[in-house]
């Protein structure tokens, strides 16, 4: 999480809390350290945001301060709706983690007579999926990805054939019944789709490919047709 993000955090935390909290608390729900809390609120006050409190007592932020409204129309909260209800369908915790704090960040900030709730009454999704269980996290890709680093992983086909593959990883593909890496394969030297649960070992790299990965996204975006 870089500077700017935790910052924002630190200040939707304090706005959503009933209760004043400490610098341990904060550190906690953001998995940092106390004295990089101690640091940011600081940072925080001196760009004149009213957090009120002291190292080893709490902090709170002072009434009337707030981020501007978010203005939706009713389809805007149905487009909300229905996305963030669809993340249930990929099976992966990290996104539906991420989408329950999308909820409460854009319902904090909803003026309150906005006549539209957030999770909009009226559309539904199910929750229904068939994608295999997998030993990967999702996330750890998604941040291979993010980072532009080479994976080494451990692959087993349709075939049960077991290989070693060193991939820069691109994209991850939901499908209803897998979830699938598309990736660069250095052992082929093409393009090829790796069903993460047929991935057994995942290991993120010190080496980046950052001079070509987003040529080699744009090029598999044009074959594959993805907009």
């Amino acid at each position: 999480m870089n500077r700017s993000t935790r910052l924002f955090e630190i200040i939707q935390l304090l706005r959503s809390s009933r209760r004043s909290l400490t610098a341990q608390e904060i550190a906690d729900s953001l998995e940092v350290t106390k004295r990089t809390i101690y640091r940011d609120i600081v940072a925080l006050q001196s760009m004149r945001v009213p957090i009120d409190g002291e190292a080893g007592v709490g902090y709170i932020l002072r009434p009337g301060f707030d981020l501007p409204p978010l203005m939706f129309t009713a389809e805007e909260v149905e487009a909300i709706a229905v996305g963030l209800s669809l993340l249930g369908r990929t099976g992966d915790p990290g996104l539906e983690n991420a989408a329950r704090s999308v909820v409460r960040k854009i319902t904090d900030v909803l003026p309150e007579e906005n006549p539209y709730g957030l999770l909009s009454q009226s559309v539904f999704t199910s929750n229904w999926n068939s994608i295999p269980p997998s030993d990967i996290d999702p996330s750890v890709l998604r941040q291979a990805i993010r980072d532009e680093r080479k994976l080494e992983i451990q692959y087993t086909d349709q075939h049960e054939a077991v290989s070693a593959r060193t991939v820069q990883p691109l994209a991850l593909v939901y499908y209803v019944d897998a979830l699938v890496l598309a990736a660069w394969c250095e052992l082929r030297l093409a393009y090829r789709h790796f069903r993460v649960d047929r991935i057994k070992q995942c290991i993120i790299t010190e080496i980046d490919f950052k001079e070509t990965g987003e040529a080699l996204r744009q090029k598999w975006r044009a074959q594959h047709q993805l907009g």
